[in-house]
């Protein structure tokens, strides 16, 4: 979504000694309408502020810490309240971020791994990352603490985490665009010093295959692009607790680029495949909110997507999508519709380095 990824590694001349203020702001609504005992519909609608002070106290350590406030609308209370900090070190193209990681959007997966509902429901991400973005490379990775364990408690630590990557084959004059992506995911159940005594359980996900972008350089047809995935799924767990311990897909993806609106085609295949982070709809296993138990151990779908992003300024966009679904096996026609509002800006307070020496 436009002014989502990235926002805080924008190119702009900073000081050593800078302060700033940040303002981060997200509306959602997505209404899924769906009628299948994979994932049954629901409608998230709410929004979440992010207010921040900015600090560099080197051109190349910028430091943030504020607080987020989340509200789903019709519900008076706050859903969350929390604070949070981030600091990333840039060296060149590589920036090393500890605290509240850049999340989801960010990361560049694809929905079978992971969800892009993770914007709304999973907005942040606590731990650490390491990020390399060149004009050939891509790479991302990154965990993310989901549950610390303390002495004595009843549940166990979770931990997720993975690695995103795109790697371009082709050169800046090329008439084609040629990349080779390859993702990884994890998620993980332990720990020793809980009461539960429970098995360890760890998911493992992985895709990979070729991505191509033809650019067409019309008024209104401006890019095609055509890619391919095939995914993997293990439960590396010594005691299994889920219905499949390994499964697969294929993902095939068509997006025509135009002035107005992308329109995108995909086709998902899968056999026996599970992704803890990704999205409901791919799922062999119902998710929270399907039917309990159940399994659908061939999965295929036919999705058409319709994005559209009216740019408001530099700092505020809002972008619209509508996808229909169809699901071949289970012959049912199911779609979702959303609207989000984003707005991230900065502003420069004043320079505490220089004030430090007009002062001695």
């Amino acid at each position: 979504m436009a002014a989502e990824q990235d926002a805080h590694l924008k190119t702009y001349e900073v000081e050593k000694g800078d302060l700033r203020i940040a303002l981060n702001s997200f509306t959602f609504f997505k209404d899924n309408e769906y009628f299948n005992e994979i994932v049954e519909g629901y409608t998230l609608f709410g929004t979440q502020l992010n207010p921040q002070l900015v600090y560099y106290p080197t051109k190349n350590l910028r430091l943030e810490g504020g607080m987020f406030l989340w509200k789903d609308f019709g519900n008076p209370q706050l859903r969350q309240v929390r604070p949070t900090f981030r600091a990333t070190w840039t060296v060149g193209n590589n920036h090393f971020i500890f605290g509240n990681i850049l999340p989801n959007l960010n990361h560049q997966y694809i929905e079978p791994l992971f969800d892009f509902e993770r914007v709304m429901l999973k907005p942040l991400e606590e731990g650490l990352q390491y990020r390399l973005t060149s004009k050939r490379v891509f790479l991302d990775v990154w965990v993310d603490w989901l549950k610390q364990e303390y002495p004595g408690v009843a549940y166990q630590e979770q931990i997720a985490g993975g690695l995103s990557s795109s790697f371009r084959l082709t050169g800046d004059n090329s008439p084609v665009q040629l990349s080779i992506p390859f993702q990884f995911t994890a998620r993980h159940f332990g720990g020793q010093i809980d009461t539960l005594h429970a098995p360890v359980q760890t998911l493992f996900n992985y895709a990979t295959g070729v991505v191509a972008r033809l650019p067409l350089g019309g008024p209104v047809l401006q890019a095609v692009r055509l890619n391919a995935y095939g995914t993997l799924y293990r439960d590396n767990s010594g005691f299994f607790r889920l219905p499949y311990t390994q499964g697969h897909g294929l993902y095939l993806n068509g997006t025509l680029e135009t002035r107005y609106a992308d329109l995108m085609v995909s086709y998902w295949q899968g056999h026996q495949f599970y992704a803890p982070l990704g999205a409901p709809y791919y799922q062999s296993v119902a998710s929270r909110y399907g039917t309990p138990g159940y399994t659908d151990a061939e999965r295929r779908l036919l999705l058409v997507r319709l994005l559209r992003d009216f740019r408001i300024s530099d700092a505020a966009a809002v972008t619209v999508r509508v996808e229909p679904v169809y699901d071949i096996g289970n012959k049912i026609l199911d779609y979702s519709f959303g609207v989000y509002l984003n707005f991230r800006q900065e502003w420069l307070l004043g320079n505490l380095a220089r004030r430090v020496r007009v002062g001695q």
